[in-house]
């Protein structure tokens, strides 16, 4: 295997991990050099110049901003580092970050961007060109083993210096989606971390942003306060902020409840609290995302390598009932590759509604009777109450089902050592790092992606051919053609159904409109308040 190929299939698996799917990563440090004395983990109250606000996953993970999927740091890193092109955290709609303008020819392989006056980092020093050529130089080196890597290798060639306030970006081809790919790579100071990113993965934080990161205290909180020289299109709207890490669900809705709560937010809201906190004033939203339970197969396993049996076992799942039990009523069946309430999803050939008939007719047209599985899953609550509804469907069309639940390192260790399994149910989260459809496929379906050519183990020349669809699509600059391009591809994979959702859930994020306004529900962890203020 070629070093490229081991770098990208371990950023992969990385992001699988990171995302909170596997266990834990380098610590942080307690506090950072530059910071003052411990602050105080007690509410910060509800006055314009402080906000508290509830994570629900650890920032204990690598702080690194371009190697990290934990979703807490990729939630903070948010607010104190830039990237040259921001987006909307929702739509993903760009606009200028670090850089002055957008470029206008998005049809061109140059796109140029010119640093806006004044930036500069936390520590006062100036933001240059040479920053941003430096970091990009990692994010393409492949020997490098970042985690956005492959986000960016597949169409940009280079990124080279004009001007001290200036570069251009070489693009192998004009691609349509290039400024929300930007909005991935946060710019980081050469002068700081040049043969020092330990110190970014444990902590250390210089970046751009509104919000300077003041304390890092491991599983505990992290702590921030307004950058004053940040001139900035989306200024700091507190003085102070303090994020805490609850990562057991009870606590979580605790703080951001009763009359007098110790937060005025906070995300990762199970759906069932969200009645419970209405009732005590606060706004429930639950937003649509990436986030799915999928069916992976190992296709190298009788009979999975048959995609009738892959399409019949999807066909035999009762999505409806695994939204109303499993998701107590926040998801959408899994109709096609990409969640159909995201911009960028079409109907796929195959749209799996439930039909235990056509399931067995699949499973005889296959040649396939008396079929015993054992099904792999991770551990967490959502996959374990929605995998129930899995079985049922299962058993009912004759095949015998066993679930095999699993601690999902112990699971992920088990599929990176290559051992044998028949299929795999388990969760995952892409939107994180952007919700373009080329982004949302290629997670999954890649030359280099670990899910598709190491745990699935699917090759051929039915993989040629979508790899071959997905590229051209991906090259395509004209916007009807790439959507008939992509209604293609989604076509195919919902055929060879290796690696398919079920269902994708929601995510809820729960605030007091007394206190704070200004902020949304996300379809991805974490919260994002640079356009919060106080109510």
């Amino acid at each position: 295997m070629s070093r490229t190929a081991m770098g990208t299939q371990f950023n992969r698996r990385a992001l699988l991990r990171y995302a909170g799917l596997a266990g834990a990563a380098a610590a942080v440090s307690s506090t950072l050099a530059a910071c003052g004395g411990p602050a105080s983990t007690n509410k910060t109250g509800s006055s314009s110049g402080s906000v508290t606000a509830v994570i629900g996953y650890g920032n204990n993970q690598t702080w690194d901003p371009l190697q990290t999927a934990s979703a807490f740091a990729m939630a903070a890193i948010l607010h104190s580092y830039e990237s040259l092109v921001e987006g909307d955290p929702v739509t993903r709609e760009p606009f200028p970050g670090l850089a002055k303008a957008l470029p206008t020819d998005l049809k061109s392989t140059k796109l140029r961007f010119e640093i806006r006056d004044g930036a500069k980092w936390h520590d006062g020093q100036p933001v240059t060109a040479d920053d941003v050529v430096f970091t990009y130089a990692r994010v393409l080196d492949a020997g490098e083993n970042v985690l956005i890597h492959s986000f960016f290798s597949q169409w940009l060639q280079s990124v080279t210096k004009v001007d001290a306030k200036t570069v251009e970006f070489g693009l192998k081809f004009a691609f349509p989606y290039a400024l929300q790919r930007i909005q991935i790579c946060k710019i980081v100071p050469k002068h700081v971390f040049e043969n020092n990113w330990k110190a970014a993965a444990a902590g250390k934080v210089v970046g751009s942003g509104p919000y300077k990161i003041t304390e890092q205290a491991p599983l505990s909180h992290t702590t921030f306060e307004k950058f004053a020289d940040y001139n900035g299109p989306r200024p700091a709207a507190y003085d102070k902020m303090l994020w805490k890490s609850i990562v057991d669900s009870a606590p979580r809705v605790a703080a951001v409840s009763g009359a007098k709560p110790d937060a005025q937010i906070a995300e990762n809201i199970p759906p069932a609290n969200a009645e419970q906190l209405r009732k005590a004033g606060r706004t429930v939203e639950f937003a649509d995302g990436g986030n799915n339970l999928f069916l992976l197969f190992n296709t190298k396993h009788s009979p999975f390598s048959d995609k009738r049996v892959r399409q019949a076992l999807h066909y035999a799942i009762d999505k409806k009932k695994m939204i109303e039990i499993g998701l107590r009523g926040t998801g959408t069946a899994g109709t096609s590759f990409i969640n159909p309430k995201l911009p960028g999803s079409q109907p796929a050939a195959q749209d799996f509604n439930f039909n235990p008939e056509k399931a067995k007719q699949l499973l005889a047209e296959a040649g396939v009777s008396g079929l015993k599985i054992s099904l792999s899953t991770t551990n967490t609550s959502l996959v374990l109450d929605c995998v129930k509804v899995i079985k049922e469907g299962w058993d009912a069309i004759g095949v015998q089902t066993t679930l095999d639940s699993q601690d999902t390192k112990a699971l992920f260790s088990k599929l990176d050592n290559g051992d044998d399994f028949q299929v795999v149910a388990t969760t995952n989260n892409p939107l994180q790092f952007g919700n373009d459809p080329d982004l949302l496929i290629r997670y999954y379906y890649d030359a280099q992606s670990v899910l598709m050519t190491k745990y699935a183990r699917w090759n051929g020349d039915d993989t040629t051919a979508l790899l071959a669809l997905q590229d051209k699509a991906a090259a395509e600059t004209d916007e009807t053609k790439r959507n008939g391009l992509y209604k293609q591809l989604l076509d195919q994979i919902s055929e060879q159904a290796v690696i398919y959702p079920i269902v994708f859930t929601q995510m809820g994020t729960a605030w007091d409109p007394k206190a704070i306004s200004g902020v949304r529900a996300q379809g991805y962890p974490g919260i994002y308040l640079n356009q919060a203020k106080p109510a």
